[in-house]
């Protein structure tokens, strides 16, 4: 049996616009294994939430998926029907978005918003899902009391670690998680993702870890892909890509990140 968990084959990912359709993610494949913290790296408008969106089948017009196969387990999630991928959404696969700190309603308790996603996906009773909360709260470290308050009343990283929190209650395979630190300061972005890491070693779920930041990502992934212009342009374990890239790009994204102490020099420009 294979140790993928998902595999992406072939992918092709269209926007229609009024002059002809643009290419945004081409032929792109890889594959995130069982218990695997898979990055994909890469500069802003390259792909990387294309294809996530892609997965998850919620990409929105304009973008078109043109091609390819997108397998869990061995089941193409791009011809299933709408009433069995509900089942796979966000119960087998969930989603972190980038500012994901900004999508809890501000209206309800964050207690509410943990039954309101229980009651859908598993038809948890108000008490179960109370007792799920408190469980999720516990291991991102907010005390349980907090359950009865409003997302106002938290920080940006607590907000951030609630999100989480919601993500795991459903007990997912795979976490896909889009520049969830993005909006945070460092010191708390190291935080939330060394939990990220703890609780991944734990639960043994699998991450798709997509961020422009290629340093961070060599911290916590076991394995890296790097895209440019919509293509996949290296694949390769944590250290080889860090150590001995092999693409032009790939080495030019770790030239343009600081060194200290280092000499001034010139960046590399990316054709």
């Amino acid at each position: 049996m294979s140790d993928a968990l998902l595999e992406i084959r072939n992918l092709n990912v269209d926007y229609l616009l009024d002059d002809g359709a643009f290419r945004a993610v081409n032929d792109v494949s890889f594959e995130v294994r069982r218990g695997e913290l898979f990055g994909l790296a890469g500069e802003s408008g390259c792909g990387k939430s294309t294809i996530a969106y892609a997965i998850t089948r919620l990409s929105k017009p304009p973008a078109w998926v043109a091609g390819g196969e997108i397998l869990l387990d061995g089941q193409n999630l791009l011809k299933m029907p709408e009433a069995l991928l509900q089942n796979v959404r966000w119960r087998r696969i969930g989603m972190v978005f980038q500012s994901a700190m900004n999508s809890l309603n501000p209206l309800m308790r964050v207690e509410a918003q943990f039954f309101d996603v229980l009651r859908k996906h598993t038809g948890a009773t108000r008490p179960q899902a109370r007792a799920r909360a408190e469980e999720m709260f516990r291991l991102v470290g907010i005390p349980i009391n907090r359950l009865d308050d409003y997302p106002h009343q938290f920080s940006g990283g607590m907000r951030q670690r609630i999100v989480i929190a919601i993500c795991l209650a459903l007990k997912p395979e795979l976490i896909i998680m889009d520049e969830p630190t993005t909006a945070l300061d460092v010191v708390v972005q190291r935080e939330i993702l060394e939990q990220l890491v703890d609780l991944q070693r734990n639960l043994g779920f699998s991450v798709l870890f997509i961020t422009h930041d290629l340093h961070l990502m060599a911290q916590l992934c076991h394995r890296i892909g790097v895209m440019l212009k919509g293509q996949l342009v290296e694949v390769g374990d944590t250290q080889q890509i860090s150590r001995a890239p092999e693409h032009d790009y790939t080495r030019k994204l770790w030239g343009a990140i600081p060194q200290l102490p280092s000499s001034v020099r010139s960046l590399g420009v990316v054709e």
